[in-house]
């Protein structure tokens, strides 16, 4: 059959199909009755494979494209999805996540323990080499000297409430991104988001030595602490999340590789999805009460303030398992 031939053929059912999903569109797949529904589905088939024949004979882009967007049409009526509520959201942060927080536990310390190794690692190379320093320093540290960043932090006034803002915006934009790369890093068997974990490490440990080595090591935690507690947890929940994704490829526990992979994805995602709440709390921290230096915040009070956070923040996240043992 030649393409103007099947196109007169067809065109009648595409035109009723067209029809059928002006009205579910407008007024909803319900309103339809049971006869118009059933046409739907039989036209819906139909056109899906005119759309195949087409394709296979090379046809004309216009009628190919017509088809396609008819095609999407109809499965986007037929198979709506669900809507998430808003109660689901807040069921899912009030108890879906602290419940899955316990559940991976044993990931979430492994990721943990990949972090901590890499502060160490970054520490001791310091300690033992500090000519080390271009390789193991964040760049934006290495040319800034600590006697100089602490004189100079207590000169200055501070920055504006519109500039914090944006600080808190772009740190919260990076830090979840750094979330999402290291749980996409776990489609490498796990090594990538290991990697990442561990450098991360290293950056934190080889810059506390710096500023230790000159004296202001409390002056640096009272840096760091407040919106790293936070942050550095999220981090590690989201290494986790990519851990998963890895147990799926390398243990699929007698399941077939990609029904695992899909399982363990699907618990990834909530994992690395909990950890937007901390990364959201980490930027506000960080582009505001991080950013005040003495004098005019104390480094005890900064401290205290983190340890307040922290406090929170796992109070949070063990929750479920709190419940847990006073149900038992």
């Amino acid at each position: 059959m030649e393409l103007p031939e099947f196109i007169d053929l067809r065109r009648p059912r595409w035109e009723a199909l067209e029809r059928l999903l002006d009205r579910a569109e407008r007024t909803g797949l319900k309103t339809l009755s049971l006869d118009d529904a059933r046409a739907l589905s039989r036209l819906y088939r139909a056109a899906s494979s005119d759309l195949l024949w087409v394709r296979a004979r090379a046809g004309a882009a216009d009628v190919s494209g017509y088809l396609n967007d008819l095609v999407g049409r109809a499965y986007a009526v037929t198979y709506p999805g669900r809507r998430v509520r808003l109660r689901e959201i807040l069921r899912f942060v009030t108890h879906g996540f602290p419940e899955l927080v316990m559940a991976e536990w044993r990931l979430i310390v492994a990721a943990t323990l990949m972090f901590v190794a890499g502060a160490g690692f970054g520490w001791i190379g310091m300690m033992f080499d500090p000519d080390a320093a271009p390789y193991l320093v964040p760049s934006m540290h290495k040319s800034l000297d600590p006697d100089e960043r602490v004189k100079k932090e207590q000169k200055n006034e501070g920055a504006d409430v519109g500039e914090q803002a944006a600080f808190s915006a772009f740190l919260m934009r990076n830090n979840i991104g750094v979330a999402f790369f290291a749980f996409a890093l776990g489609l490498t068997a796990g090594v990538g988001t290991s990697i990442l974990l561990f450098g991360n490490g290293v950056l934190i440990g080889s810059l506390a030595w710096v500023y230790a080595a000159k004296g202001h090591a409390w002056w640096f935690w009272a840096w760091i602490l407040p919106h790293g507690i936070p942050e550095i947890t999220a981090i590690c929940l989201a290494g986790a999340a990519g851990l998963t994704i890895a147990r799926g490829l390398v243990a699929p526990r007698g399941l077939a590789r990609r029904v695992a992979l899909r399982r363990e994805g699907l618990t990834a995602v909530k994992l690395v999805l909990g950890t937007i709440v901390l990364f959201v709390l980490a930027g506000l921290i960080e582009g505001t009460i991080s950013q005040i230096h003495p004098p005019r915040l104390p480094i005890w009070f900064k401290i205290g303030f983190a340890l307040v956070v922290g406090s929170g923040v796992y109070a949070y996240l063990l929750s479920a398992f709190i419940r847990r043992r006073r149900e038992a």
